[in-house]
């Protein structure tokens, strides 16, 4: 029988105050954006600048206004883009998803009208998508995405355990897991947007579960299209709906009656579901079609070459190259308590333990499962929703072995925040490059520095970072350089 949090409990019934203390937190880090295009993110944010202000698909311009590195594996002695990196139809590679792009839309055109009512009123803005306006509307959006995506994970966990749990859990994997990294520092990057986009729908079936009904199934599918349009691992999700499917499909074979649907009337809404997800991936496929020449082509390795045999499964989890629980350890305790939510509630902790489990194979056998340049395993990014739904779920078991909901709360608190502080000491080591961005990390290097080197120069780098943030970011990309040429001619 599943268990339900019960709701005349004073903990679970006072008012809410968790939105509050999370909206004034978002406040006082806005100085943290990056207004940054760089690395994956030039593909990204490509989409929507050459639609907005060139409206067509010339990546020209983002190539040639990338950071250093990108300009110099791309770009030839005249600065224009190499020919090894145009495609067959004559575009320059993109293999970058375009939902992105979709919900940034929003704020890149008021930023886009700004800036043309300030040009007629006499100001010399470009209006070319590359300056201050439009980076600004572009990182605020990734930080509002990114903010909504910890908001619904709050929202969805107060449903199972008490509203405190939820709160230090939204605010332990905002700050002590990858997901920081690309709501402040790269912007540009998709990860955000892709934990949004996956809060929004596991929210939404969460909602809809008991009895679905066609114009719900139809959002589902919309909102399935958004996860699959921002980031093509997303697909994965979708594992929810099989073990929920077979349920029903069962339950209206054995036991038809005024709560459950016919099987004609289940039947009817998957196809509308997989009609309507189709229809909606359209801007996925009309842009791989311009882009590559044809509706199904990615741009990245062909999963047939990938190492389903072979997976990579401990060093995913373990390695000093980007492994999940060995850069961001407080999601070890976050997948546990995962596991305790499937057996608190079997039903939809099935789902999601086949979510978890599919994505955690899928990754491991993807031929860069690293993620070169990643922040921890970044792809996991994604997954934010079910991480902030587990350890809140593993915080609540914790606090049952403690008498006194007050001493849970502090001590508890206190652990979550070494986590934090530990994860944004090796945030700055990796920004700073004290440590290789890519690669394996010597873990004896990693804690010297947490201990010597970061207390010692966090000061004035946040200081640089926050008002003298051009030269700042001049001085990472030319270490990250340095660093890369060491690596190539050691």
């Amino acid at each position: 029988m599943e268990r339900r949090i019960d709701r005349s409990d004073p903990v679970v019934a006072r008012p809410k105050f968790a939105p509050r203390i999370m909206l004034i937190l978002l406040l006082v880090s806005l100085p943290l954006v990056n207004p940054w295009v760089r690395g994956d993110g030039v593909g990204y944010y490509a989409f929507a600048r050459a639609l907005l202000i060139q409206h067509n698909l010339d990546f020209g311009p983002d190539y040639q206004h990338a950071n250093q590195g990108f300009r110099e594996a791309r770009l030839d002695a005249a600065g224009e883009p190499k020919q090894e990196f145009r495609t067959a139809t004559g575009h320059l590679d993109n293999h970058f998803t375009v939902g992105p792009a979709i919900l940034w839309a929003p704020f890149l055109v008021c930023a886009h009208l700004g800036v043309l009512l300030a040009r007629a009123l006499g100001a010399h803005v470009p209006r070319d998508g590359f300056s201050l306006p439009y980076l600004l509307a572009m990182a605020f959006g990734t930080l509002l995405y990114g903010f909504l995506a910890l908001v619904l994970s709050y929202r969805v966990a107060t449903r199972f355990v008490a509203e405190r749990w939820a709160l230090f859990a939204a605010l332990a994997i905002w700050w002590a897991s990858s997901l920081p990294v690309y709501m402040y520092f790269n912007p540009s990057w998709s990860h955000a947007h892709s934990a949004f986009a996956v809060a929004l729908f596991f929210w939404y079936w969460l909602r809809t579960r008991e009895r679905r009904s066609g114009g719900q199934w139809f959002v589902l599918a919309l909102l399935a299209g958004l996860m699959l349009n921002v980031y093509y691992p997303n697909a994965i999700v979708l594992v929810l709906l099989i073990p929920e499917a077979v349920a029903e499909y069962r339950r209206a074979r054995k036991r038809p009656s005024e709560d459950s649907w016919s099987v004609g009337r289940l039947v009817g809404w998957h196809v509308l579901f997989c009609a309507t997800l189709f229809l909606s991936l359209l801007p996925t496929f009309l842009t791989r079609y311009a882009v590559y020449g044809g509706f199904f082509r990615s741009g990245y390795v062909p999963v047939t070459e990938w190492a389903w045999g072979s997976p990579s499964f401990v060093a995913l989890l373990f390695s000093s190259n980007h492994g999940l629980f060995s850069w961001t350890p407080l999601l070890l305790l976050a997948t546990a308590g995962i596991f305790i939510f499937w057996r608190r509630f079997p039903a939809i902790g099935l789902s999601v333990i086949c979510v978890l489990l599919a994505f955690y194979y899928f990754m491991a056998s993807y031929p860069d499962w690293p993620g070169i340049s990643s922040y921890g395993n970044r792809f996991f990014v994604s997954l934010t929703v079910f991480f902030v739904l587990g350890l809140a779920t593993a915080l609540d078991w914790a606090s049952s072995y403690i008498r006194s909901p007050r001493v849970a709360s502090v001590w508890l608190a206190s652990a979550l925040g070494v986590f934090a502080i530990w994860n944004l000491g090796l945030i700055f080591q990796w920004g700073a490059h004290l440590i290789p961005a890519r690669g394996a990390v010597s873990w004896r290097e990693v804690v010297h520095n947490q201990f010597h080197a970061v207390p010692r120069e966090i000061a004035s780098q946040l200081q640089s970072y926050l008002f003298r943030r051009k030269e700042a970011l001049h001085q990472i990309e030319q270490r990250d350089i340095e660093q890369l040429d060491h690596a190539a001619h050691p």
